[in-house]
Protein backbone atom coordinates (compact mmCIF):
# COMPACT_ATOMS: atom_id res chain seq x y z
CA UNK A 1 0.00 0.00 0.00
CA UNK A 2 1.16 3.48 -1.09
CA UNK A 3 -1.41 5.59 -0.14
CA UNK A 4 -4.05 6.29 2.38
CA UNK A 5 -7.32 7.84 2.41
CA UNK A 6 -8.61 10.37 1.64
CA UNK A 7 -5.20 10.50 -0.95
CA UNK A 8 -6.67 7.05 -2.23
CA UNK A 9 -10.73 6.14 -1.85
CA UNK A 10 -11.21 3.37 -3.46
CA UNK A 11 -14.87 4.23 -4.45
CA UNK A 12 -13.36 6.48 -7.11
CA UNK A 13 -13.29 3.74 -9.75
CA UNK A 14 -16.64 2.46 -8.41
CA UNK A 15 -18.22 5.23 -8.86
CA UNK A 16 -19.20 5.09 -12.79
CA UNK A 17 -19.98 2.19 -15.12
CA UNK A 18 -17.51 2.70 -17.70
CA UNK A 19 -15.07 2.78 -14.82
CA UNK A 20 -15.53 -0.31 -13.23
CA UNK A 21 -15.80 -1.97 -16.90
CA UNK A 22 -12.17 -0.94 -17.23
CA UNK A 23 -10.66 -1.82 -13.77
CA UNK A 24 -12.69 -5.31 -13.64
CA UNK A 25 -10.34 -8.07 -12.63
CA UNK A 26 -11.73 -11.40 -13.77
CA UNK A 27 -13.48 -11.42 -17.40
CA UNK A 28 -15.99 -13.91 -18.28
CA UNK A 29 -17.08 -15.13 -21.84
CA UNK A 30 -18.88 -17.41 -23.74
CA UNK A 31 -15.68 -19.25 -24.86
CA UNK A 32 -15.49 -20.09 -20.98
CA UNK A 33 -18.22 -22.21 -21.04
CA UNK A 34 -18.86 -26.06 -21.63
CA UNK A 35 -22.64 -26.89 -22.30
CA UNK A 36 -23.27 -30.31 -20.90
CA UNK A 37 -26.12 -32.07 -23.08
CA UNK A 38 -28.36 -35.16 -22.30
CA UNK A 39 -28.93 -37.42 -25.67
CA UNK A 40 -32.03 -40.03 -25.90
CA UNK A 41 -32.80 -42.57 -28.49
CA UNK A 42 -35.86 -41.42 -31.38
CA UNK A 43 -36.11 -38.60 -33.52
CA UNK A 44 -37.27 -35.28 -32.90
CA UNK A 45 -37.82 -36.40 -29.45
CA UNK A 46 -37.34 -33.41 -26.44
CA UNK A 47 -38.36 -35.07 -22.87
CA UNK A 48 -37.80 -32.57 -20.23
CA UNK A 49 -35.70 -33.40 -16.85
CA UNK A 50 -38.79 -32.78 -14.24
CA UNK A 51 -35.90 -32.23 -11.58
CA UNK A 52 -33.60 -29.72 -13.62
CA UNK A 53 -36.58 -26.94 -15.28
CA UNK A 54 -35.24 -25.81 -18.49
CA UNK A 55 -33.22 -28.60 -19.15
CA UNK A 56 -34.25 -31.93 -21.59
CA UNK A 57 -33.20 -35.23 -23.25
CA UNK A 58 -32.79 -34.30 -27.28
CA UNK A 59 -32.50 -36.72 -29.67
CA UNK A 60 -29.48 -36.86 -32.08
CA UNK A 61 -31.14 -34.10 -34.25
CA UNK A 62 -31.86 -32.18 -31.27
CA UNK A 63 -28.56 -32.41 -29.92
CA UNK A 64 -27.26 -31.45 -33.42
CA UNK A 65 -29.53 -28.26 -33.18
CA UNK A 66 -27.77 -27.45 -29.53
CA UNK A 67 -24.47 -28.23 -31.24
CA UNK A 68 -25.63 -25.63 -33.87
CA UNK A 69 -26.60 -23.25 -31.31
CA UNK A 70 -23.90 -23.20 -29.16
CA UNK A 71 -21.41 -22.51 -32.67
CA UNK A 72 -23.76 -19.39 -32.73
CA UNK A 73 -23.55 -18.51 -29.27
CA UNK A 74 -19.81 -18.39 -29.51
CA UNK A 75 -19.70 -21.42 -26.82
CA UNK A 76 -17.07 -23.66 -28.00
CA UNK A 77 -17.83 -26.95 -26.53
CA UNK A 78 -20.61 -29.36 -25.63
CA UNK A 79 -20.61 -32.44 -23.56
CA UNK A 80 -22.82 -35.59 -24.21
CA UNK A 81 -24.06 -37.36 -21.30
CA UNK A 82 -26.69 -40.52 -22.58
CA UNK A 83 -30.06 -41.42 -21.27
CA UNK A 84 -29.78 -45.38 -22.02
CA UNK A 85 -32.84 -47.42 -22.71
CA UNK A 86 -33.38 -49.70 -19.78
CA UNK A 87 -33.07 -52.65 -22.01
CA UNK A 88 -29.55 -52.11 -23.41
CA UNK A 89 -28.15 -51.69 -19.79
CA UNK A 90 -26.39 -54.63 -17.88
CA UNK A 91 -24.22 -55.45 -15.55
CA UNK A 92 -21.09 -55.51 -17.43
CA UNK A 93 -22.10 -52.11 -19.42
CA UNK A 94 -21.49 -53.40 -22.50
CA UNK A 95 -23.54 -50.70 -24.28
CA UNK A 96 -20.36 -48.62 -23.76
CA UNK A 97 -18.67 -50.08 -26.44
CA UNK A 98 -20.93 -50.16 -28.77
CA UNK A 99 -19.87 -48.37 -31.44
CA UNK A 100 -23.33 -47.21 -32.78
CA UNK A 101 -24.69 -46.21 -29.17
CA UNK A 102 -26.33 -43.06 -28.42
CA UNK A 103 -22.72 -41.36 -27.74
CA UNK A 104 -21.83 -42.05 -30.94
CA UNK A 105 -23.96 -41.33 -33.27
CA UNK A 106 -24.85 -38.09 -31.71
CA UNK A 107 -20.88 -37.35 -31.76
CA UNK A 108 -20.51 -38.11 -35.53
CA UNK A 109 -24.07 -36.23 -36.25
CA UNK A 110 -22.48 -33.53 -34.75
CA UNK A 111 -19.07 -33.38 -36.27
CA UNK A 112 -20.71 -33.72 -39.90
CA UNK A 113 -22.96 -30.66 -39.34
CA UNK A 114 -20.28 -28.47 -37.42
CA UNK A 115 -17.01 -29.96 -37.93
CA UNK A 116 -14.40 -28.34 -35.94
CA UNK A 117 -16.47 -25.63 -35.67
CA UNK A 118 -16.95 -26.96 -31.44
CA UNK A 119 -15.49 -29.69 -30.10
CA UNK A 120 -17.21 -32.16 -28.05
CA UNK A 121 -16.73 -33.80 -25.19
CA UNK A 122 -17.21 -37.32 -23.88
CA UNK A 123 -18.16 -39.06 -20.62
CA UNK A 124 -16.51 -42.46 -19.77
CA UNK A 125 -17.45 -43.82 -17.09
CA UNK A 126 -19.94 -46.69 -17.07
CA UNK A 127 -22.77 -45.79 -14.95
CA UNK A 128 -24.78 -44.92 -17.67
CA UNK A 129 -24.62 -48.28 -18.95
CA UNK A 130 -24.86 -50.31 -16.05
CA UNK A 131 -28.54 -52.02 -14.22
CA UNK A 132 -27.01 -51.63 -11.15
CA UNK A 133 -25.66 -47.55 -11.93
CA UNK A 134 -22.08 -47.75 -10.57
CA UNK A 135 -19.13 -46.35 -12.73
CA UNK A 136 -17.73 -50.19 -13.00
CA UNK A 137 -17.31 -53.68 -12.87
CA UNK A 138 -18.55 -55.18 -9.39
CA UNK A 139 -17.46 -57.93 -7.76
CA UNK A 140 -19.27 -60.73 -5.81
CA UNK A 141 -19.72 -58.29 -2.73
CA UNK A 142 -20.84 -55.65 -4.74
CA UNK A 143 -17.17 -53.34 -4.32
CA UNK A 144 -16.47 -51.74 -7.75
CA UNK A 145 -13.12 -53.63 -9.00
CA UNK A 146 -10.53 -50.95 -10.30
CA UNK A 147 -8.34 -53.04 -12.96
CA UNK A 148 -11.00 -54.69 -14.69
CA UNK A 149 -13.24 -51.60 -14.60
CA UNK A 150 -10.41 -49.53 -16.28
CA UNK A 151 -9.98 -51.93 -19.33
CA UNK A 152 -13.18 -51.45 -19.95
CA UNK A 153 -13.07 -48.12 -19.81
CA UNK A 154 -10.08 -47.66 -22.22
CA UNK A 155 -12.42 -49.09 -24.95
CA UNK A 156 -15.15 -47.08 -24.13
CA UNK A 157 -12.66 -44.25 -24.63
CA UNK A 158 -11.37 -45.53 -27.99
CA UNK A 159 -14.93 -46.50 -29.22
CA UNK A 160 -15.82 -42.57 -28.75
CA UNK A 161 -12.33 -40.92 -30.06
CA UNK A 162 -13.27 -43.46 -33.36
CA UNK A 163 -16.73 -41.23 -33.50
CA UNK A 164 -14.81 -37.96 -33.29
CA UNK A 165 -15.06 -37.21 -30.20
CA UNK A 166 -12.40 -34.33 -29.10
CA UNK A 167 -12.27 -34.42 -25.67
CA UNK A 168 -12.25 -37.75 -23.42
CA UNK A 169 -13.23 -37.08 -19.96
CA UNK A 170 -12.79 -40.65 -17.49
CA UNK A 171 -15.04 -39.11 -14.73
CA UNK A 172 -15.27 -42.57 -12.98
CA UNK A 173 -12.31 -41.92 -10.56
CA UNK A 174 -10.97 -45.51 -10.89
CA UNK A 175 -6.81 -45.37 -10.42
CA UNK A 176 -4.78 -45.41 -13.36
CA UNK A 177 -7.30 -45.04 -15.71
CA UNK A 178 -5.80 -41.66 -17.52
CA UNK A 179 -2.87 -43.57 -17.96
CA UNK A 180 -4.35 -46.36 -19.67
CA UNK A 181 -6.40 -44.42 -22.33
CA UNK A 182 -3.76 -41.66 -22.88
CA UNK A 183 -1.20 -45.16 -24.03
CA UNK A 184 -4.47 -46.44 -26.22
CA UNK A 185 -5.12 -42.85 -27.90
CA UNK A 186 -1.44 -42.83 -28.42
CA UNK A 187 -1.32 -46.57 -30.28
CA UNK A 188 -4.48 -46.16 -32.09
CA UNK A 189 -3.49 -42.94 -33.99
CA UNK A 190 -5.79 -40.20 -31.35
CA UNK A 191 -2.84 -38.22 -30.68
CA UNK A 192 -4.54 -35.00 -30.56
CA UNK A 193 -7.72 -36.39 -29.10
CA UNK A 194 -7.49 -34.11 -25.30
CA UNK A 195 -8.26 -35.95 -22.11
CA UNK A 196 -9.85 -33.46 -19.57
CA UNK A 197 -9.37 -35.68 -16.19
CA UNK A 198 -12.43 -35.61 -13.46
CA UNK A 199 -9.62 -35.12 -11.13
CA UNK A 200 -10.86 -34.17 -7.82
CA UNK A 201 -14.92 -35.59 -7.85
CA UNK A 202 -16.37 -35.83 -4.84
CA UNK A 203 -18.99 -37.88 -3.58
CA UNK A 204 -21.40 -35.19 -3.24
CA UNK A 205 -24.97 -34.59 -2.46
CA UNK A 206 -25.73 -32.43 -5.60
CA UNK A 207 -25.64 -34.97 -8.21
CA UNK A 208 -29.44 -35.99 -7.75
CA UNK A 209 -31.03 -34.73 -10.72
CA UNK A 210 -27.86 -35.54 -13.08
CA UNK A 211 -28.91 -39.45 -11.89
CA UNK A 212 -32.05 -38.48 -13.28
CA UNK A 213 -31.27 -37.39 -16.52
CA UNK A 214 -29.10 -40.63 -17.84
CA UNK A 215 -32.06 -42.13 -16.06
CA UNK A 216 -29.53 -44.39 -13.35
CA UNK A 217 -30.80 -42.48 -10.12
CA UNK A 218 -33.58 -45.83 -9.15
CA UNK A 219 -30.98 -47.72 -10.43
CA UNK A 220 -28.12 -47.33 -8.02
CA UNK A 221 -27.50 -49.75 -5.30
CA UNK A 222 -25.54 -48.53 -2.55
CA UNK A 223 -23.35 -45.36 -2.89
CA UNK A 224 -19.58 -44.65 -4.68
CA UNK A 225 -17.83 -43.74 -1.67
CA UNK A 226 -15.44 -46.43 -2.21
CA UNK A 227 -13.93 -44.22 -5.64
CA UNK A 228 -15.20 -40.70 -5.60
CA UNK A 229 -13.89 -38.47 -3.08
CA UNK A 230 -14.34 -37.12 0.54
CA UNK A 231 -15.60 -33.88 0.51
CA UNK A 232 -13.48 -33.89 3.89
CA UNK A 233 -10.41 -33.92 1.96
CA UNK A 234 -8.39 -31.22 -0.15
CA UNK A 235 -4.98 -32.27 0.24
CA UNK A 236 -6.39 -35.80 -0.96
CA UNK A 237 -7.40 -33.67 -4.20
CA UNK A 238 -3.91 -32.19 -5.27
CA UNK A 239 -2.58 -35.78 -4.92
CA UNK A 240 -5.46 -37.08 -7.76
CA UNK A 241 -4.58 -34.11 -10.20
CA UNK A 242 -0.66 -34.46 -9.88
CA UNK A 243 -1.24 -38.58 -10.74
CA UNK A 244 -3.36 -37.35 -13.92
CA UNK A 245 -1.21 -34.91 -15.08
CA UNK A 246 1.73 -37.68 -14.59
CA UNK A 247 -0.31 -39.58 -16.55
CA UNK A 248 -0.93 -37.74 -19.46
CA UNK A 249 -3.82 -35.43 -18.73
CA UNK A 250 -4.21 -32.10 -20.72
CA UNK A 251 -6.56 -30.37 -18.67
CA UNK A 252 -8.10 -31.26 -15.02
CA UNK A 253 -12.17 -31.14 -13.46
CA UNK A 254 -12.57 -30.17 -9.97
CA UNK A 255 -16.62 -31.63 -9.33
CA UNK A 256 -18.71 -30.52 -7.92
CA UNK A 257 -17.92 -26.78 -8.22
CA UNK A 258 -19.27 -23.77 -6.14
CA UNK A 259 -18.47 -25.67 -2.36
CA UNK A 260 -14.78 -26.80 -3.63
CA UNK A 261 -13.55 -23.17 -4.82
CA UNK A 262 -10.71 -23.72 -2.60
CA UNK A 263 -9.53 -26.85 -4.37
CA UNK A 264 -9.76 -25.21 -7.34
CA UNK A 265 -7.90 -22.31 -6.22
CA UNK A 266 -5.22 -24.99 -4.76
CA UNK A 267 -4.82 -26.61 -8.00
CA UNK A 268 -4.23 -23.58 -10.15
CA UNK A 269 -1.93 -21.98 -7.98
CA UNK A 270 0.20 -25.51 -7.37
CA UNK A 271 -0.36 -26.94 -11.08
CA UNK A 272 -0.44 -23.83 -13.26
CA UNK A 273 -2.53 -25.79 -15.99
CA UNK A 274 -6.42 -25.70 -17.19
CA UNK A 275 -8.80 -26.62 -14.75
CA UNK A 276 -12.55 -27.12 -15.10
CA UNK A 277 -15.26 -26.60 -12.83
CA UNK A 278 -18.56 -28.69 -13.62
CA UNK A 279 -21.32 -26.17 -12.08
CA UNK A 280 -23.67 -29.47 -11.80
CA UNK A 281 -26.99 -30.59 -11.46
CA UNK A 282 -27.67 -29.74 -7.88
CA UNK A 283 -26.34 -26.67 -8.48
CA UNK A 284 -28.33 -25.43 -11.39
CA UNK A 285 -31.55 -26.55 -9.56
CA UNK A 286 -31.02 -24.57 -6.63
CA UNK A 287 -30.71 -21.25 -8.80
CA UNK A 288 -33.72 -22.42 -10.82
CA UNK A 289 -35.72 -22.64 -7.13
CA UNK A 290 -34.17 -20.00 -5.43
CA UNK A 291 -35.71 -17.87 -8.49
CA UNK A 292 -38.81 -19.40 -8.40
CA UNK A 293 -38.92 -19.02 -5.03
CA UNK A 294 -37.93 -14.86 -5.11
CA UNK A 295 -35.19 -14.85 -3.58
CA UNK A 296 -32.66 -13.44 -6.25
CA UNK A 297 -32.88 -12.32 -9.57
CA UNK A 298 -31.83 -15.73 -11.67
CA UNK A 299 -29.59 -13.70 -14.03
CA UNK A 300 -27.41 -12.15 -11.40
CA UNK A 301 -27.26 -15.51 -9.35
CA UNK A 302 -25.99 -17.16 -12.16
CA UNK A 303 -23.37 -15.04 -13.41
CA UNK A 304 -22.04 -14.35 -10.11
CA UNK A 305 -21.15 -17.97 -9.45
CA UNK A 306 -19.99 -18.25 -12.95
CA UNK A 307 -17.37 -15.23 -11.79
CA UNK A 308 -16.58 -17.10 -8.85
CA UNK A 309 -15.22 -20.17 -10.55
CA UNK A 310 -13.46 -17.89 -12.70
CA UNK A 311 -11.81 -15.56 -9.94
CA UNK A 312 -11.01 -18.94 -8.42
CA UNK A 313 -8.70 -19.89 -11.20
CA UNK A 314 -10.81 -21.79 -14.11
CA UNK A 315 -10.30 -21.82 -17.68
CA UNK A 316 -13.87 -22.69 -18.18
CA UNK A 317 -16.86 -24.13 -16.84
CA UNK A 318 -19.48 -26.78 -17.60
CA UNK A 319 -22.94 -25.88 -16.81
CA UNK A 320 -26.11 -26.42 -17.96
CA UNK A 321 -26.99 -22.49 -17.81
CA UNK A 322 -24.14 -21.97 -20.79
CA UNK A 323 -26.74 -20.95 -23.77
CA UNK A 324 -28.19 -18.91 -21.08
CA UNK A 325 -25.30 -17.41 -20.15
CA UNK A 326 -23.91 -16.67 -23.73
CA UNK A 327 -27.13 -15.10 -24.69
CA UNK A 328 -26.90 -12.59 -21.11
CA UNK A 329 -23.20 -12.50 -22.28
CA UNK A 330 -23.22 -11.15 -25.97
CA UNK A 331 -25.96 -8.92 -24.85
Amino acid sequence: MTSAYPNLRLRRTRASAWSRALHRETLLTPADLIWPLFVTDGSGVEEPVASLPGVSRWSVDGIVARAKEAVALGIPCIALFPHTQPGRRSDDGAEALNPDNLMCRATKAIKDACGSDIGVLTDVALDPYTSHGQDGLLDDSGYVVNDDTVAVLVDQALNQANAGADVIAPSDMMDGRVRAIRMALEMNAHTNVQIMAYSAKYASAFYGPFRDAVGSGGLLKGDKKSYQMDPANADEAMREIALDLAEGADSVMVKPGLAYLDVIWRAKQRFEVPVFAYQVSGEYALIEAGAAAGVADRDALLMEKLLAFKRAGCSGVLTYHAAHAARLLNG
